[in-house]
């Protein structure tokens, strides 16, 4: 008897220990494991894992265990007697911080409530795992026990107003902190620094910087960071020559730079995109032996590239005894995002060949960007595969990037496939598929996109609505386009902004209102940069509006004086209404300014490899070949009416001269070669850096319908399909 009753008694202390420990709050249902309250009172032992719910008022649960426990047992136990006072004289504090299941949980690990050490250890790892809200909740369960916070216990604390943008919370925890006596503290302080900074009040984050007595490379860390997170670049680089001061000075400052530090110093340079200071932390990096240090490697490799030293990063990456995936990554998207899609290729093949490192999902995007880039619709089909074999179709990004690779290549329908496949879908893969066929010219299908977009509750964005009013441009849909224009802030709050203002002045100026489209350009809120004046000056030189195009090609000779597009573009228009000797002195314009023409090229893939041409290449293996093919197309092109378009040729010279000069230009020679090495009846897919010159686009058109071949041409502007002698711009871009 004696053993059964003390067995009982046990229970009843476990069951007062349990309440105590996790204190069920009013009116809810608590569960309890291994007990069963009944009405009567009565105490039942059942299975230890059984979960018995029990659903009563906390003072009823609390009065029947102590009633149980003081029928069923003559003699007293300290354990119980214990348990049931502490269960009384817990605060209504607790009761609070119980009604988060985590907490609960947490103090599963954690028993003792009274000891500031437990919390801290909850409050640490709620932040660790990036609960901020309850790592707060449980800061002010603290504080509301009467518990007195140590230098650990506001850290973690501040770090999680940090993660929240809380500046509310923020200034409370510092209040704190400086009441009991730790807002000096090292620790404290950074990461109050680093709190402010994050909430965008600088000069808070400054003066409490300035006012840490001796600090080390944490404090350091936070303010630079502070800087670069608010595009406060230049400042960040000037905090660190401070830094450097400091570190050869007699300071006590404990300050020894680490690859954190040095990460945010170069990310700093990255944005001020100074090659000299770019290199001057390269130098610092190379003293201190950080040359080593793979995350270090990978931000000077994105420095350098954002200062246009491409050459910078791979003799980086070269550098690196060792690499990872980041490194990879890093160099493939440097040279996809620049253009230089071969070698964003050879160093992907690289990489494969190796086989150090295994490519994961962000390499597949970088590769189908150069792919997109240059038009490498094999490689990129071959990528395709690659996402599909290693599950990663239900990626947004990779599945984007396909969408985007397939639009890029002239294969828009492939594209559609890909989209319609996707699972999950962004904003950006929408705005994908709306731009894809807009440049495309099929402007009604980008709209339905767009509609479906609204319909599905995905909300557009800036760049959407410039895919939608390029789309429009492209397809001539001038009151679909203004409509939406006037209804972009009105419906989705999304500001007009440049590129917008530039769709629209083009699309006024394909339907030929020029007048209306400087108009707009004149009542524009935002000012007007070359973009916008760019798209009036292509507008000009379509309608032969030589007084517009002065105007506008001044305002970019004003903007950007070293492109030579706009005197370009100038010198057409003069070209066209005869106007020789101003031809002449823009060309003379350009040498005295040191301004080259850009050098044209165009890209044909055939069988994965690509085929780079330029205006009279005859570097090409086949190059004798195709200037045969070219001569035998011209005799054809002459049978059925074809006259050169010598406004195309910007020297004086005579017409067969420049007959002569239209008929090696590089998109010419690539149609050849395409035509020479692909499957008859099959497209032929190339890509022009610079827009398609007027002579070129007449002759191709005639060309398509000569050999029955679909060509599909990429140039600057947009594409276009050429067949049966006509082609999808309707004779505008």
């Amino acid at each position: 008897m004696r053993l059964k009753r003390i067995k009982k008694l046990r229970i009843i202390g476990y069951l007062v220990y349990t309440c105590s420990s996790f204190k069920f709050f009013g009116g809810s249902t608590a569960t309890v494991h291994g007990l069963r309250v009944v009405a009567c009172g009565g105490v039942q032992y059942v299975s230890r894992w059984e979960k018995t719910r029990i659903t009563s008022s906390n003072n009823r649960l609390i009065t029947m265990i102590h009633f149980v426990w003081r029928t069923r047992s003559s003699s007293s136990s300290s354990l119980s007697i214990n348990k049931y006072k502490r269960m009384h004289t817990t605060t209504t504090t607790t009761i609070e911080w119980t009604k988060n299941a985590n907490l609960r949980s947490m103090f599963g690990k954690y028993v003792d409530k009274t000891s500031v050490f437990s919390w801290n250890s909850v409050i640490a790892d709620f932040a660790r795992t990036g609960d901020s809200l309850q790592a707060l909740y449980a800061f002010s369960s603290l504080r509301k026990l009467s518990l007195h916070p140590n230098r650990s216990s506001f850290p973690c604390t501040i770090k999680s107003c940090s993660s929240l943008s809380d500046l509310r919370a923020g200034k409370q925890t510092h209040q704190q902190a400086f009441v009991f006596g730790y807002a000096s503290d090292i620790f404290v302080a950074s990461a109050l620094v680093d709190m402010y900074s994050k909430c965008g009040h600088l000069n808070d984050a400054r003066k409490l910087f300035d006012e840490i007595p001796n600090r080390n490379v944490v404090s350091w860390t936070s303010m630079i960071t502070g800087y670069v997170q608010n595009e406060y670049a230049r400042e960040a680089v000037c905090l660190f020559k401070e830094l450097l001061l400091v570190e050869e000075s007699d300071y006590e400052e404990d300050v020894s730079v680490d690859s954190v530090l040095l990460g945010c110093v170069i990310s700093a340079c990255a944005r001020v995109c100074l090659k000299s200071v770019t290199e001057c932390v390269h130098g610092f990096v190379i003293k201190k032996g950080f040359e080593g240090c793979l995350p270090v490697g990978n931000t000077l490799m994105d420095a350098y590239a954002k200062c246009g030293e491409i050459s910078g990063s791979r003799k980086v990456f070269d550098g690196m005894e060792e690499s990872d995936v980041c490194s990879w990554n890093s160099l493939i998207a440097i040279y996809a995002r620049d253009g230089l899609s071969a070698e964003a290729l050879s160093v992907f093949g690289d990489m494969v060949k190796r086989g150090e490192v295994r490519y994961n999902a962000v390499t597949l995007s970088a590769v189908l960007l150069a792919c997109a880039s240059s038009g490498a619709l094999q490689i990129g089909k071959c990528i395709h595969d690659q996402v599909v074999k290693m599950e990663l179709e239900d990626n947004v990004f990779v599945g984007t990037s396909i969408v985007d690779m397939y639009c890029k290549c002239g294969r828009v329908e492939m594209a559609r496939k890909a989209f319609d496949r996707m699972k999950n879908k962004n904003v950006k893969s929408w705005s994908v598929m709306v731009a894809g066929y807009g440049m495309h010219g099929r402007g009604k299908e980008a709209m339905e996109v767009f509609y479906e977009m609204v319909r599905s509750g995905v909300k557009p964005n800036y760049i959407t609505f410039v895919s939608v009013l390029a789309a429009c441009s492209h397809a001539g849909l001038l009151k679909e386009g203004w409509s939406w224009f006037n209804r972009m802030k009105r419906e989705f709050d999304v500001e007009p902004g440049i590129e917008h203002y530039s769709c629209m002045v083009d699309l006024l100026g394909r339907a030929g209102y020029l007048k209306e489209a400087y108009g707009l350009i004149q009542e524009m809120k935002v000012r007007p940069d070359f973009i916008v004046w760019g798209s009036l000056l292509g507008s000009c030189r379509i309608h032969k509006n030589v007084e517009l195009g002065e105007i506008a090609a001044r305002k970019l000779f004003e903007l950007d004086p070293s492109n030579c597009g706009y005197y370009v573009l100038l010198s057409n228009i003069y070209a066209d209404a005869g106007r020789w000797d101003d031809v002449e002195r823009m060309r003379i314009l350009m040498k005295n300014h040191g301004i080259l023409k850009t050098p044209g090229y165009s890209i044909v893939e055939d069988k994965g490899r690509i085929h780079v041409f330029l205006v009279g290449d005859k570097e090409h293996p086949q190059h004798e070949k195709i200037y045969e093919y070219l001569d035998e197309l011209n005799v054809k092109l002459q049978e059925i009416g074809y006259m050169p378009n010598v406004t195309s040729v910007l020297h004086d010279v005579d017409e067969e001269e420049k007959g002569m000069v239209l008929r090696v230009h590089s998109e010419k020679l690539a149609v050849a070669f395409g035509i020479m090495n692909s499957v008859p009846g099959s497209v032929i897919h190339i890509i022009k850096n610079l827009r398609i010159c007027g002579d070129c686009h007449i002759a191709i058109k005639l060309i398509s319908k000569i050999v029955n071949r679909e060509i599909v041409i990429r140039d600057s502007k947009r594409f276009h399909h050429f067949k049966d002698g006509v082609c999808s711009c309707g004779d505008y871009w």
